[in-house]
């Protein structure tokens, strides 16, 4: 490497730095956090700090500068800042601090800065894995999502369930690391590169010449298989139901949508969907059908296991379950993009992301309901301990009841606007696709799912507003809950109301890729 090309290595690893502020700050004000562990344990305190470092990456992130970019086939940074990156990293933080606010009726005392600590890592995970355009660089930062959350799985806890989901989540999130590493090093000898974008080429001009190896679909299948843990799609699911069971409210509400959004931004990075120039044409493989499969069968399974569930947490996970698969509808239309290039108005990623935002708001509203519902002192584990509700606790049964119809996806909430995006993507994927009429098959069964899952959903309500109250009243309590919950009622209506925004953010933040193949990298 000649003198100015090390001295252009370092100007972009400085420029790589300065665009990742934010996730710095998070990750220090969690070792604040740490330190202060070790001399002091104050719920309040640490709460107050985890709100002040998420305030402060957000100050930040208004300074970072935006990213000038020049085609070279010198240097290709590790960090990408564009697209998807930014809009993660604005949800990563909206989300961040509904979940001090979760963890402040979650935490004790005694473990409080350790749990914030380990959400604010967490936090900056999630948002590395957006930015991230190499493989090194997407398993770090996977990792900073798993790690902690093996902690935060085990701080709460005081029961052998409690104890047994942290283990039970330990052990197979090891084995799916492992899975998706062993896939990693097969795409990286196939390929010769850990880059995303040229790995993503690579494979792309392989697969258009007839040449693509097939240990690189065994690589393939691997990532999807490692990844599929995380968003708990079928078969990689059975962990769900019994980690959910035994982990609280505040935890759980993490690992319904975190490793969901990490799990799917991952697989996009990996395909090329979020570096416009570089898609994977994966329309000559299995792939497609593979992962239409894995859509079709993971939403039905789950709405029919929920269908029989009396456990609250159990239920949704299930429900969580299919979710992952009506998502996984909106990574197909986006995998179909580059052959439609011109005959569609969206990328298919940019529905995905609606869905996510909308997922996230109603679910994290769920458990923020239950967890006000239990700091309070009311025992709710199973859809009968919500007998009443609307008498006893009218707010927290009407905040539930916009939820659980944002799950249901009806009108007015952005539930109904995330599947109509998903299902209309779908039916519409352009004639140019060979799946076209697999695409539409797909979409009527999730219609088809959609109506099961109403069953369930309408049951609860049916049960808080039409049931005798098997408890009595119980004090108020645990505000800090009921205002997370009411900020994502808040966001549920209003993203329901007036979706245009949102729609408009994704749709920037995703753009329709394009053909031929091209290497971007930063400039200072």
């Amino acid at each position: 490497m000649n003198p100015l090309s090390i001295q252009t290595l370092f100007e972009q690893i400085s420029l790589s730095i300065r665009f990742l502020g934010p996730e710095l700050t998070l990750v220090g004000s969690a070792c604040v956090l740490f330190f202060l562990a070790a001399f002091r344990s104050n719920r309040l305190l640490s709460g107050f700090l985890a709100l002040a470092a998420i305030g402060a990456a957000t100050t930040v992130n208004f300074l970072v500068p935006e990213p000038v970019f020049v085609t070279s086939d010198r240097y290709i940074a590790a960090i990408d800042p564009t697209g998807v990156a930014m809009f993660i990293r604005w949800l990563t933080l909206a989300a961040g601090a509904v979940y001090v606010l979760l963890g402040l009726s979650d935490s004790s005392r005694e473990t409080a800065p350790e749990y914030f600590g380990c959400l604010l890592v967490v936090l900056g995970g999630l948002s590395l894995v957006a930015r991230a355009n190499d493989l090194l660089s997407l398993f770090l930062s996977l990792e900073m999502i798993s790690i902690p959350t093996y902690v935060l799985l085990y701080l709460p806890t005081k029961s052998k369930a409690g104890q047994e989901a942290a283990l039970k989540y330990f052990l197979l999130s090891l084995f799916s690391s492992a899975v998706l590493l062993f896939g990693f090093s097969y795409l990286y000898g196939i390929t010769g590169t850990i880059n995303l974008p040229l790995m993503t080429e690579t494979l792309s001009n392989a697969s258009l010449s007839g040449s693509l190896s097939p240990l690189a679909l065994v690589g393939i299948v691997m990532v999807v298989a490692g990844l599929g843990f995380r968003l708990a799609a079928v078969p990689f699911h059975f962990y769900a139901p019994d980690v959910y069971e035994g982990a609280s409210n505040g935890v759980v509400a993490q690992l319904a949508f975190i490793p969901k959004v990490a799990g799917l931004v991952a697989l996009a990075r990996i395909f090329g969907l979020l570096t416009p120039d570089a898609p994977f044409d994966s329309t000559r493989t299995l792939l497609p059908f593979t992962l239409w499969f894995i859509a079709a069968i993971t939403m039905t399974f789950g709405n029919l296991l929920a269908l029989i569930q009396d456990n609250l947490k159990r239920l949704f996970a299930y429900s969580g379950i299919a979710h992952a698969g009506y998502m996984l509808i909106g990574f197909l239309v986006a995998m179909a993009a580059p052959d439609a290039v011109g005959t569609s108005t969206q990328s298919g990623f940019d529905s995905v992301l609606v869905y996510l935002v909308a997922y996230g708001l109603m679910t994290v509203g769920v458990f923020a309901v239950l967890g006000y519902l239990t700091h309070s002192g009311r025992a709710i584990e199973t859809v009968d301990d919500l007998a009443g509700l609307g008498r006893t606790n009218p707010v927290a049964a009407v905040l539930m009841s916009v939820f659980l119809l944002s799950l249901i996806g009806m009108p007015l909430t952005a539930g109904f606007n995330g599947k109509l995006l998903l299902f209309f993507g779908a039916f519409e994927t352009p004639t140019t696709t060979p799946m076209k009429d697999f695409y539409r098959i797909l979409t009527l069964i999730a219609a088809v799912n959609s109506a099961i899952a109403a069953v369930y959903y309408l049951k609860m309500l049916g049960v808080m507003f039409l049931r005798t109250p098997l408890q009595p009243a119980a004090p108020a309590k645990g505000y800090a809950a009921l205002l997370a919950a009411v900020l994502c009622a808040v966001g549920t209506v209003g993203f329901g109301v007036y979706p245009k925004p949102l729609v408009d953010a994704a749709r920037k933040a995703a753009p329709m890729p394009t053909v031929p193949a091209k290497v971007f990298v930063f400039v200072p």
